[in-house]
């Protein structure tokens, strides 16, 4: 009768080496694997090129993605006020303002989604830093005094940048600022 235990301890004492190489390539397989999982599913500098169908608020807005109502998008580190009242928010001060400000901005037109570490929200809404060719849409809202600086984690690429904007616009009493 052949006894499987005797047989490991045979082969383990036969061929070390292979063992040791084989114990080693389950540790590198086992590495990458879980690097793929934790890497692998950041989105972080992703780019998409979309065009803008409408424009919500002053911090989101719709995009064609062939389906008939589009994808919304929200753009990351930044909070513009409320354009319309809800059931726990009032309009807020400068909210139709910073609407039409976007609005003018990027309806009908090409721009370029950058998505950081998360790229969709409780809501199912695109997470993303938008530029419209070179200008940082995110950022010149901010600096113009439409937005506030408005930061989440995992998404913290700009935050800092966008606070020195924000302190720069309330300097200079631009927008909601007034």
């Amino acid at each position: 009768m052949f006894y499987p235990l005797f047989a490991e301890k045979v082969f383990y004492y036969l061929c070390p080496n292979v063992i040791f190489m084989l114990k080693r390539f389950n540790f590198l397989v086992s590495a990458t694997i879980i690097c793929f999982l934790f890497l692998g599913f950041s989105y972080k500098g992703e780019e998409r090129y979309v065009k803008v169908r409408r424009v919500i608020d002053g911090d989101t807005f719709v995009i064609e993605n062939g389906s008939k109502k589009g994808e919304r998008v929200r753009l990351i580190g930044i909070d513009a006020p409320e354009t319309r009242r809800t059931a726990r928010k009032e309009v807020g001060y400068y909210g139709v303002e910073a609407k039409e400000y976007l609005k003018t901005m990027l309806t009908g037109k090409n721009v370029k989604l950058v998505f950081d570490v998360g790229k969709k929200d409780r809501y199912g809404r695109l997470l993303a830093y938008v530029y419209l060719r070179e200008k940082f849409v995110n950022a010149e809202l901010v600096e113009q005094g439409y937005a506030v600086t408005y930061t989440l984690t995992p998404n913290v690429q700009y935050a800092d940048f966008f606070v020195k904007l924000e302190r720069q616009a309330r300097q200079a009493k631009r927008g909601l600022w007034k």
